[in-house]
C-alpha cells in the first residue's frame, strides 16, 4: 500500500459509513432495546450503553472527545419540522445534537432556502441523543457535531410519517462509482455544497469520489472552498457536514487541518483505482468499549 492510499484509509475510518444503512427503510412502531443483563461489566459494547439511552444526559452542553470515540453532554433535538427542513427516519432518534449544530441546520436549511440555492433540507442522523458510538451505521457522529443531509431536496408538502420511514434520498452517483449521474446531478447540487463549504463553523464535508470528481470538474472562481470536500465512499445519497469544535470546549479534539490544495489531484485519483473500488477485506475492528472512550464519558452515560 502506497503511504497516499495509507493516508487516505486512515481518514476514511474518522467518518466511516456503512452505505445500505443511510438509506435502511425505519419504522412506524420502534421497539426499545430489551435492558442490559449486566451493563456494568467492561465488556459490553459502548454503543449498546448509549444506544439505550433515549434522552440527552441533564448536563451543561459540551463535547467530550473526537469525532469517532467520544460523547454529548446536554444534547439539544433539532425539531423534526421547520420551515426550510424535515427530520427523515424519526424512529432512529437520531437527531440530536450540540446546541451550536442544531443553531447551524436552522440558519443554514433557511439560507439556502431564501436565497434560492434549494428548496430546504432533509435531515438525516446527527447524534444520538447522549452520542457516543452508535449501534449501526457509523463510527463517526459521536460528538454531536456531524449530520448527515440527504442529496434530495425538501418537497413542498410536510411529509407524512410513513414516508420520513421509506422514502429514499436521490443517489446522484453512476453505477460504476466513476462519475455522477447526470440524470440525477444538478447545478444546485454543486451550489448547495458550496454553500455549506463556504459556512465558516464547517470543518469538513465528506462525498461520494465521484461527486468530488464532479465539482472539481464544474466548479468556476474561487475554488478555495474545495479543500473542505472530502471524498468517502458510502455518501452517494447524502452529504457529511463536520462542525469544527465549537469555541471555548477545551474537551473537544480538534481535527487535523485539511490537506492544501483544493483536493483535484493524485489523492483523489486513487479513489477510482482497482485498490480503492474493490478493497480487500480486513480484520473487523472490535467495538469501542466504555473504558476506551473519555472518562467524562460514564458521567455522561449515568447522568439523568
Amino acid at each position: 500500500m502506497t503511504m497516499l492510499s495509507w493516508t487516505i484509509r486512515t481518514a476514511l475510518l474518522l467518518c466511516l459509513t456503512v452505505p445500505a444503512l443511510a438509506q435502511d427503510l425505519g419504522t412506524l412502531d420502534p421497539v426499545p432495546l430489551p435492558p442490559i443483563a449486566n451493563p456494568n461489566d467492561p465488556s459490553v459494547p459502548a454503543r449498546e450503553l448509549f444506544g439505550r439511552k433515549a434522552e440527552p444526559a441533564a448536563l451543561p452542553p459540551r463535547v467530550i472527545g473526537f469525532y469517532s470515540n467520544g460523547c454529548l453532554a446536554g444534547g439539544e433535538k433539532l425539531p423534526i419540522d421547520g420551515d426550510a427542513w424535515q427530520v427523515m427516519r424519526l424512529s432512529r432518534n437520531r437527531n440530536w445534537g450540540h446546541p451550536v449544530m442544531v443553531a447551524f441546520l436552522e440558519r443554514f436549511a433557511r439560507k439556502v432556502k431564501e436565497q434560492g440555492i434549494w428548496p430546504g433540507l432533509l435531515v438525516g442522523d446527527m447524534a444520538q441523543p447522549r452520542g457516543g458510538p452508535m449501534l449501526t451505521g457509523h463510527a463517526s457522529h459521536q460528538l454531536g457535531i456531524d449530520a448527515d443531509v440527504w442529496l434530495s431536496p425538501m418537497p413542498n408538502h410536510r411529509l407524512s410519517r410513513v414516508e420520513r420511514e421509506n422514502l429514499s434520498a436521490t443517489n446522484v452517483v453512476r453505477a460504476d462509482w466513476l462519475d455522477i449521474d447526470p440524470k440525477q446531478w444538478t447545478k444546485a447540487h454543486l451550489a448547495l455544497l458550496r454553500a455549506a463549504s463556504l459556512e465558516p463553523e464547517v470543518e469538513r464535508i465528506f462525498v461520494n469520489p465521484a461527486i468530488k470528481k464532479a465539482v472539481c470538474r464544474e466548479a468556476t472562481g474561487d475554488r478555495s472552498w474545495l479543500a473542505k470536500l472530502r471524498p468517502v465512499y458510502g455518501h452517494n445519497y447524502h452529504f457529511h457536514i463536520r462542525l469544527s469544535c465549537p469555541a471555548g470546549e477545551a474537551e473537544c479534539k480538534h481535527q487535523d487541518p485539511v490537506p492544501a490544495g483544493d483536493g483535484c489531484d493524485a489523492s483523489l485519483d486513487w479513489w477510482f483505482t482497482q485498490e480503492a473500488l474493490h478493497p480487500k477485506p480486513g480484520p473487523e475492528k472490535p467495538p469501542l468499549k466504555l473504558a476506551e472512550l473519555p472518562a467524562q464519558c460514564r458521567a455522561v452515560l449515568g447522568a439523568p
